[in-house]
């Protein structure tokens, strides 16, 4: 069992949703978390609900930014001298046909979603391979069951599970773990700051929120699949029933994936 106290774990995309409750999750436990996200002020006035301030450093990051998340690194090591864990949650959704989409969305996605994960893995892995740490992915059932209409989205998804996935081979006799972790639909802002083909917030999401799985769950998910050291873990019944049909009956998903998602509110199938 590995046990997260006292544990140096750096959170991206931590201001809000699965990223703000698995910080918590971890202070929770006793790790001492380092919060990375854009919104600095709001990251400053929600650490005490996090941990007391020896156990909680914000650092503004911007992941698409390759010299902020080397910034983030640093500061984490300067704070405690070295990284135990990297959790990867940093991203963006999108929502429009892609014969509709300003090309922009999608390089904004890949920028965020996946090489966000690169940078911060890059410049993490030194530390995580000395303390023979935990690297996750915090991707989506989108990344191994398309979703149409989120063609930048599951594009980027599917790359961090590949680039996570070889990584993991690389370091298989070195003592890093490498978790893919796929939560199925959470409750969060991800759907309202969803970019609409032209690249603006959609504003409102199609989904009933309250009757999605808490990001207070997910995390705690997240925190069950770190002590056991998993490679891989997808969330909900929803979500392995699609992993499922989607190898075994791949044109029958394409069908359900259709019918379902057209229904939903203000569908761009429509």
């Amino acid at each position: 069992m590995y046990a997260l106290r006292d544990k140096v774990i750096i959170v991206t995309g931590a201001s809000s949703g699965i990223g703000l409750a698995s910080a918590r999750q971890f202070g929770s436990e006793g790790a001492r978390v380092v919060m990375a996200a854009r919104s600095f002020d709001r990251m400053q006035s929600l650490a005490p609900s996090v941990a007391d301030s020896d156990h909680v450093l914000c650092v503004r990051c911007d992941v698409s930014r390759e010299e902020d998340c080397r910034a983030l690194v640093e500061a984490a090591v300067a704070r405690w001298g070295r990284i135990d864990v990297l959790v990867n949650n940093a991203g963006v959704s999108m929502r429009a046909m892609f014969r509709d989409l300003d090309l922009a969305v999608l390089h904004r996605l890949m920028d965020v979603n996946y090489w966000g994960t690169v940078y911060c893995t890059k410049y993490a892995l030194p530390y995580l391979l000395s303390s023979k740490g935990i690297v996750v992915g915090v991707t989506s059932i989108a990344g191994y069951s398309a979703l149409p209409a989120r063609t930048g989205y599951s594009s980027s998804k599917f790359a961090i599970r590949g680039f996570l996935d070889a990584l993991r081979i690389e370091h298989l006799k070195d003592g890093l773990s490498v978790l893919v972790f796929a939560p199925g639909y959470t409750a969060s802002n991800v759907r309202r700051s969803a970019l609409a083909a032209d690249g603006t917030p959609q504003g409102d999401t199609p989904l009933e929120e309250g009757r999605l799985m808490s990001a207070e769950r997910c995390a705690r998910l997240l925190s069950r699949s770190l002590h056991r050291r998993r490679s891989r873990t997808v969330v909900t019944p929803l979500g392995h029933a699609s992993v499922w049909t989607r190898r075994l009956f791949p044109r029958l998903m394409d069908r359900l994936t259709f019918n379902y998602l057209s229904r939903e509110a203000g569908s761009p199938f429509k």
